[in-house]
């Protein structure tokens, strides 16, 4: 297995999975299992959630109850509580299995060519972390010396994640013990780097002062849980497109159109460094349990705006359970396994991941393709552009309503669709895309 590099960034498909609700076991083994499945899928680098013990003190169950408020034996049982209440940093929840399984995971996973980055969580720990005693100094407290859940900056108020106490990078120690966490599991482990939690929550002094040591070990990938620019860079390899995904739900929802991301997309262009590197979703573990599945915020535009995360420059990401064409929203503080029957979206992404993989006109990374938007006779409804790098040519054609639109666009030529079929295009063709249709073209020359 290769160290990871920026090169690698411009074909890679990212997978986020939730141990606990991957499989009916729950555990690292089971997961391992299913690698040459996702190898399948074109995907190139893992990023499981958090895989440390869970602290007991104030575990959140998927009611919004603290365990101390929960009297019924049975039910107490099932508050599994949050993966991101970390008890001890250098430990594995015995739910899952053992630190023993987790390197074989990723041992299996470097065997196939895949990375694998861990959630990190910088901002807040546990109740029942051991520095909750032996290093108050560690944390936020207030006026009373009490150490505090995460409050609003703006207001002062908590924000509701009272199962959490909140970490504060005023302390200069905290900064060492918190690298010492981070390297121990890339020493120990081997793999490739973290995604970060709420990483504009956390200093960007801090995360500079870390990921320069880190890399002192290896080559890393560091994702940061932020589309703030600096953040893009100071410090990590890449970051979250929420501006785009938000607009995607919106445009699924009838709220705007194609104008909407286009004037976005622009915005990216003028206001983001060329080399920052974006990653596009349609579904999280966040988005899933708290806003839905994306058939939920999407409905009948879940493919098209799955297509559209990959063709789009930067880097896409698969949800568990998507591959799967799941509806489910999985309880976050609860076992609750997803459903593993292949239906349309495992061929789709699989299709989808291939050409990402191979195709230089989907580079995303540091050395994107060019991305060219290309007019139509309806722009507010019809997305349609080229993806280029290196004589190599994509389009993406789509229609971003639910309603049939009739169009045509300044392409001609002989193309192959990505699922696949050949096209005949020429100059004023008028086309008919029914709702939320859309081609992925190759081209196979002239007429």
């Amino acid at each position: 297995m290769r160290n990871f590099s920026n090169t690698d960034l411009e074909n890679l498909v990212i997978y986020e999975v939730n141990i606990r609700q991957y499989s009916r076991e729950g555990s690292f083994k089971a997961f391992e299992k299913d690698l040459p499945v996702l190898k399948k899928l074109g995907v190139g680098i893992i990023w499981i959630m958090p895989v440390q013990p869970i602290s007991l003190t104030k575990r959140k169950s998927d009611s919004g109850k603290l365990i101390e408020e929960i009297t019924e034996p049975e039910l107490r049982k099932k508050v599994l509580g949050s993966p991101y209440s970390i008890a001890d940093y250098t430990a594995v929840n015995p739910e899952f299995g053992t630190l023993e399984d987790f390197k074989d995971l990723v041992s299996k996973a470097h065997e196939l060519g895949i990375f694998v980055i861990l959630d990190w969580v910088a901002d807040h720990t546990g109740w029942d972390h051991q520095w909750i005693k032996e290093h108050p100094e560690f944390y936020h407290k207030n006026q009373l010396g009490e150490i505090t859940e995460p409050l609003d900056y703006s207001t002062g108020k908590p924000i509701g994640w009272d199962d959490v106490a909140h970490l504060n990078y005023d302390c200069r120690a905290l900064y060492d013990a918190m690298f010492e966490q981070m390297k121990f599991w890339l020493t120990e482990t081997d793999i490739d780097g973290f995604r970060c939690d709420v990483a504009d929550m956390v200093r960007l002094d801090f995360w500079g002062f870390a990921v320069a040591k880190l890399k002192e070990i290896k080559p890393i990938f560091m994702l940061a849980e932020s589309d703030h620019r600096e953040y893009f860079e100071f410090a990590f390899s890449a970051g979250y497109d929420w501006k785009i995904h938000y607009i995607m739900n919106q445009i699924a929802a009838g709220k705007k159109n194609v104008s909407d991301l286009d004037e976005m997309l622009v915005w990216e262009q003028e206001n983001y460094p060329k080399e920052s590197v974006f990653m596009r979703f349609t579904s999280n573990h966040d988005e899933n349990a708290w806003n839905g599945s994306e058939y939920e915020r999407m409905g009948d535009a879940a493919e098209v705006f799955a297509a559209l995360c990959f063709m789009l420059p930067g880097l896409p990401l698969i949800y568990n359970g998507q591959e799967y064409d799941s509806k489910k929203r999985l309880k976050f503080f609860e076992k609750d396994e997803i459903e593993k029957e292949r239906r349309k979206m495992f061929s789709v992404y699989k299709a989808l991941g291939k050409l990402k993989n191979q195709n230089p006109a989907m580079n995303g990374g540091f050395r994107k393709a060019d991305y060219l938007r290309i007019p139509t006779s309806d722009d507010e409804n019809i997305l349609a552009f080229v993806r280029e790098k290196d004589g190599h040519r994509l389009y993406f054609i789509a229609n971003l309503s639910s309603e049939n639109r009739k169009f045509s666009l300044p392409v001609e030529g002989v193309f192959e669709n990505f699922m696949p079929g050949t096209i005949h295009l020429w100059k004023g063709l008028e086309l008919e895309f029914s709702g939320w249709q859309y081609w992925i073209l190759t081209s196979l020359g002239s007429d």
